[in-house]
């Protein structure tokens, strides 16, 4: 494989470029700072020659021995060469002793060219080396990812690795030592036939350079060795223990290079296409653009990508300000979008990449699309859906001025680079996706499901709009109209009165097992704190016997804790008569609470329970009313359970509404109700403490409007109109009957509460097959409500379960 990663990052090397195409082609290359003293000599390669004079291959022998001839009779390219001058008067020598590292049969294709040892000047090359790499006066270009400094560190770590393998071989066999291996790298220059760039692989050969040591050669311990393998990176310590004034290298190094731009700018489409955001920045197309002119060697090759929203089943922007589809944004008119979609499907149906060599002439494009991609300058292109798994996300277009650019063979590079931009249209879909939970998230709440496309319609707007500058916008009003409420609540019976009587009753409990205490250490030790604890518990045990008011308990847990448990520390240290007794006390105390929470914890539990028996059936049940009609469901856990549903066609897209999805959830809803009575009367008998529920339905036969209210996160009712109901809802449980000051809710029965008598004219048809179904007893109460704050008027239906 090709070396690392290009040093300077790909948009400043197409800045790069943009400026060396347009600058003129540079003359020379600034010198080399090389610490090592270099002698070109062809001294080596003669050698090599000489040493093949009785090569056992006898064709092989009759050539060496016809260049060692023609090497005698020109004596002047022996020893150190003190310039290219030399070899210049005798190209025919030269070229006869390249012949073994020049093949003849590769010397049009290959891009080869030998240059004194690590040092920027060729003095022979092929024709292809001098276009890719040389200035006019044959020395090497500048490329355009490495930067001067690095290309002289680069190598001069080569020539160390090379000095190292040839004067201390011994050393590194005997001390154990793996000899680095030497890395190539990559050189990127301009292509100054197409005005882009190419990426090279580089290998530099130095067969032919000779290491001459200075004077005695530096000694090197087996830790001097093993640390200068591991540190291969530190010129400074190779310098200390290898100076450079003491080697001389001697020949030339030879250096090849293979185009590998297809596996580099893949590599980088693959690195780029993975970032986060890559799709929604215009620079970043822009570079992934010149990539692929670049990959093709098109200079005026056009990108275009459509991501495809599948739940909306049309093509979409990655945002306003930047529509990255040449194709799709242009489209315009009911005929163009037929057309297209006709293209599409023959996209999606052939799953492979459709090649327009001539947009002009090309059969089978309709031809208002053909006119288009004309109008826009496509003459030729490629279209290539993107597939991620067994869905397609979105379309790929290549495009170019020029007819014939693209053709069949470019369709396996294509293939190459498709999964990427797949994978980034995916994340780029699931990127806006989170942006857009996270705006509901913070300008809304947890969104109900059937609501949620609304949401997202309001939550892409305000992405645009803030995308398109306007960083102050805000989000738009979601309102909506003409939906139909239904109200329900399952309330536990006197929980108040059960909750005040449980904490009493762990009061006076608590209190006596202090008092117990107080009284056995007065017996035993004699303090007159002791006296004044028992007069604060005994007190406080005789106004908690007439009852518990607020405030009572959290004082008297206070002066416990601050106290009374404190001194029972000091007493239990002090007195091991009293321990069993303080034992007895703590082990009635709550470990984690810190109190005792006997009664409180059986009405928790009885609470929880019935609560969670409530919410669990209703959520089931809930789940099914969905597949009726979509709607949106609400519920709240107090002393009992709350619900409220909103069925309208303004909560729906897509799907019209018809009233009678609206009588279908009613009649769910008292279905409902009853089952709810008659579990939590079936559950009364098992509970720690018995607790009795009511159920109420409060009746709405009028549509009203619902606006989410951004600073309390949820709906309310929308208009002055449309108040009452939310005030009827907030005050009916406490509604008692006309005349007779009795609740209306009543354990065991189902209270329906309406305002208009044609309001109950449906329920009561539906009461009339509950009966039938032997759910509910025969007679049914219409009653008439006393009046609440600020409203009068209310009517009422209540009806007794059939519990068995």
């Amino acid at each position: 494989m090709p070396g690392p990663a290009p040093l300077i990052a790909p948009p400043a090397i197409e800045a790069l470029t943009r400026a060396a195409i347009a600058a003129p082609e540079p003359v020379e290359s600034t010198p080399l700072r090389f610490p090592f003293t270099t002698h070109l000599s062809l001294e080596p390669l003669i050698s090599y020659w000489l040493e093949r004079e009785h090569d056992t291959n006898p064709g092989v022998a009759r050539l060496a021995r016809a260049v060692v001839r023609q090497v005698h009779e020109t004596d002047c390219c022996r020893g150190d060469l003190p310039s290219l001058q030399v070899l210049d008067e005798h190209p025919d020598l030269v070229a006869t002793l390249m012949l073994a590292v020049f093949p003849p049969a590769t010397a049009a294709t290959a891009i080869a060219g030998a240059v004194a040892p690590f040092q920027r000047q060729s003095f022979y090359y092929t024709p292809r080396f001098a276009e890719v790499l040389l200035n006019k006066d044959r020395t090497i270009k500048q490329p355009l990812n490495l930067d001067l400094v690095t290309l002289e560190t680069q190598l001069t770590r080569m020539a160390y690795l090379l000095i190292l393998g040839r004067e201390y071989e011994a050393e590194l066999r005997e001390y154990g030592a793996k000899m680095p291996e030497q890395s190539s790298f990559i050189f990127t220059v301009p292509d100054y036939s197409v005005g882009l760039y190419r990426h090279y692989g580089v290998s530099l050969d130095s067969t032919f350079v000779r290491v001459r040591v200075v004077g005695e050669k530096p000694v090197l311990t087996a830790e001097q060795v093993q640390e200068l393998v591991r540190n291969r990176h530190r010129l400074d310590l190779w310098q200390e223990l290898l100076p450079p004034e003491r080697f001389v290298l001697e020949g030339f190094n030879l250096l090849q290079l293979l185009d590998v731009t297809t596996q580099e700018i893949l590599s980088e489409l693959k690195y780029d296409l993975l970032e986060r955001d890559v799709l929604q920045a215009s620079d970043r197309l822009e570079q992934i653009q010149e990539k692929l002119r670049v990959l093709f060697a098109r200079p005026a090759l056009q990108v275009g990508i459509a991501a495809y929203d599948e739940r909306k089943k049309a093509f979409v922007d990655f945002g306003r300000k930047i529509n990255h589809s040449f194709l799709t944004k242009q489209l315009q008119g009911q005929q163009l979008e037929s057309e297209f979609r006709q293209l599409y499907e023959q996209l999606l149906a052939d799953r492979r990449p459709l090649v327009l060599e001539d947009v002009s002439t090309e059969p089978g494009i309709p031809e208002g699309l053909r006119q288009q991609m004309l109008r826009l300058g496509i003459n030729s292109a490629i279209l290539a859906v993107l597939p991620y798994g067994p869905d397609t996300v979105g379309l790929l277009e290549l495009g170019s001025p020029e007819a014939n650019s693209f053709d069949e063979f470019d369709v396996e590079v294509v293939n190459q680079f498709v999964p990427l931009f797949a994978v980034a249209v995916k994340r780029n879909a699931e990127d806006l996706e989170a942006r857009i939970q996270a705006v509901i998230k913070e300008k809304f709440t947890a969104i109900h499901p059937t609501m949620e496309w609304r949401f997202n319609d309001a939550a892409r707007r305000l992405l645009a709009r803030q995308e398109e500058g306007n960083r102050n916008a805000e989000m738009e009003s979601i309102v909506f109209e003409e939906v139909y409420p239904l109200h329900g609540s399952c309330d536990i019976r006197g929980s108040s009165t059960a909750r005040n009587e449980a904490v009493q009753g762990d009061l006076i409990e608590h209190l006596t097992l202090a008092n117990r205490v107080l009284k056995k250490a007065s017996d035993v030790q004699q303090l007159p704190i002791l006296d004044e604890l028992k007069f604060y518990v005994t007190k406080n045990l005789r106004r908690l016997r007439q009852g518990i008011i607020s405030g009572d308990e959290v004082s008297i847990y206070d002066s416990l804790r601050t106290e009374v448990e404190p001194l029972f520390e000091y007493l239990a240290q002090n007195n091991p008569e009293l321990r069993p007794t303080i034992a007895h006390y703590w082990q009635h105390i709550d470990p984690r609470l810190g109190i005792l929470y006997n009664r409180r914890r059986d009405f928790e539990e009885s609470v929880t329970r019935l609560n969670d028996t409530i919410s669990d059936y209703l959520d089931e049940e809930e789940a099914k009313a969905q597949h009726m009609f979509p709607h949106y469901f609400q519920r709240f856990k107090t002393d009992g359970v709350e619900h409220n549903i909103y069925v309208g066609g303004s909560l729906v897209q897509g799907k019209p509404f018809d009233l009678v999805f609206l009588k279908n959830l009613r009649l769910w809803q008292l279905l409902v109700m009853v089952e709810i009575t008659r579990r939590t009367h079936a559950l009364k008998a098992v509970l720690p403490v018995p607790l009795d529920t009511t159920q109420l339905i409060l009746i709405h036969s009028q549509p009203l409007s619902i606006r989410f209210r951004q600073d309390e996160r949820q709906f309310d009712v929308d208009g002055a109109y449309n108040i009452r109901y939310e005030i009827i809802k907030k005050r009916i449980d406490k509604a008692t009957v006309l005349g007779t000051g009795e609740r209306l809710t009543q354990p065991g029965q189902l209270a329906l509460v309406y305002a208009q008598p044609r309001d109950a004219a449906e329920y009561l048809e539906y009461i009339d097959y509950l009966q039938d179904r032997n759910l509910l007893e025969p007679d049914v109460e219409e009653l008439e409500l006393e009046e609440l704050q600020g409203v009068k008027g209310l009517l009422a239906l209540r009806v007794t379960v059939k519990i068995n």
